[in-house]
């Protein structure tokens, strides 16, 4: 396994929701605060900026790839479709959540072209947060959002096993990963279990001290069936088998990695966001490159991103 690489790139606040595009051979991620989105084709290392301007200047939480072009984009009042790079935004449907005290987070398309977004109670005091699923297949009826779970208060780490019958949902704040039993053709939820429990923060913990190895963040799912998870405080990714088991540990460049991807011709390149909002002065000055984007050349491919239908 080869050394992580930074791609050239401005850092975010926070990146997150990154996907390779097998079309275009290129790079999407998000910068959630900023309210932007970014592409970057990373063989030229050029990258691109879209911010979301008014009307709907609103912290885009994740995308994901749409068939036909454009992109799918879960704002924190709805979710929208972009027909093209930088193009006018229609809104498929409004946020079933209080838009006040919640936004959507992490998110991405099921194997059938479903959009699945997670959201993120903001006071962070209670389990206000739920997963939804947006499916617009059938172009002769309006777009149906439905909630599909809930119980968590930070919804992370959305992914489906190789064999599409297993869904990933973590809640970042409890430090746990869930998995369900999914039935794609009738998308329903069953059989809720925990996947992997980590070890709370520790109190008193500081950045930069040991003791804590972090909370799971943005995940994806290599093509034999392994859970692949961004360690947020922990410095760290972390490769689960399908049983929950650790398999191996990369230590990461930066305190707070956000979320994994797998890009390239072969998906055997893993792509990593990480964060840089609100960290302590000192972790910033030990680790300037947080906030930024990484590569690593990895042994196991992993699974095509799914696009979205409608």
């Amino acid at each position: 396994m080869s050394t992580w690489q930074a791609l050239a790139a401005d850092p975010c606040e926070v990146g997150e929701s990154p996907f390779w595009h097998p079309n275009e051979q290129m790079l999407y991620w998000v910068d959630i605060p900023s309210k932007k989105i970014f592409r970057s084709n990373v063989f030229m290392g050029t990258v691109e900026s879209w911010a979301m301007v008014a009307p709907h200047d609103l912290e885009p939480g994740c995308i994901a790839p749409a068939r036909g072009g454009g992109l799918v984009i879960a704002l924190r009042d709805g979710i929208y479709r972009a027909r093209r790079w930088g193009g006018p935004l229609e809104k498929l449907a409004a946020a079933l959540h209080n838009t006040k005290t919640s936004r959507f987070n992490d998110g991405k398309c099921d194997t059938l072209g479903r959009f699945w977004a997670g959201t993120i109670y903001e006071p962070r005091d209670a389990r206000e947060a739920a997963l939804y699923c947006l499916d617009r297949r059938d172009d002769g009826h309006a777009p149906v959002l439905a909630r599909m779970a809930g119980g968590a208060t930070v919804g992370n780490g959305l992914a489906w096993s190789a064999d599409g019958r297993t869904l990933y949902w973590a809640d970042t704040t409890a430090h746990v990963v869930h998995a369900w039993d999914w039935n794609a053709s009738t998308n329903t939820l069953s059989r809720q279990r925990v996947f992997r429990q980590f070890p709370l923060k520790p109190p008193g913990w500081q950045p930069g001290q040991p003791g804590y190895g972090g909370r799971p963040d943005g995940a994806a799912v290599d093509s034999q069936g392994n859970y692949w998870v961004a360690m947020f405080e922990g410095r760290r990714v972390l490769k689960l088998s399908p049983a929950g088991e650790v398999l191996s540990e990369i230590a990461t460049p930066v305190q707070c990695p956000t979320m994994v991807c797998f890009g390239g011709d072969d998906l055997q390149t893993l792509y990593l966001t990480t964060a840089r909002h609100g960290r302590p002065a000192a972790e910033l000055e030990a680790m300037p490159q947080s906030g930024g984007v990484f590569s690593m050349r990895v042994d196991v491919p992993g699974l095509p991103v799914n696009f979205f239908a409608g």
